[in-house]
């Protein structure tokens, strides 16, 4: 999954110097928390990603 929507978002969506998450603002003017909902969902993903790789090496 490299190059895949999961490190587009992590690469955007970090944590701003007032603890807000700078993609949601950059994108959607929101002053959201970070970790914001995109990113969560993107670490989950990567980490079903690694999870999968992993068990599927283990066979």
């Amino acid at each position: 999954m490299i190059g895949g929507p999961e490190e587009t978002i992590l690469a955007v969506h970090v944590r701003g110097l007032d603890g807000m998450c700078a993609g949601c603002r950059a994108w959607w003017a929101r002053l959201t928390p970070y970790p914001c909902w995109q990113v969560e969902w993107a670490t989950s993903r990567q980490a079903r990603a690694v999870t999968a790789r992993f068990l599927e090496g283990a066979r």
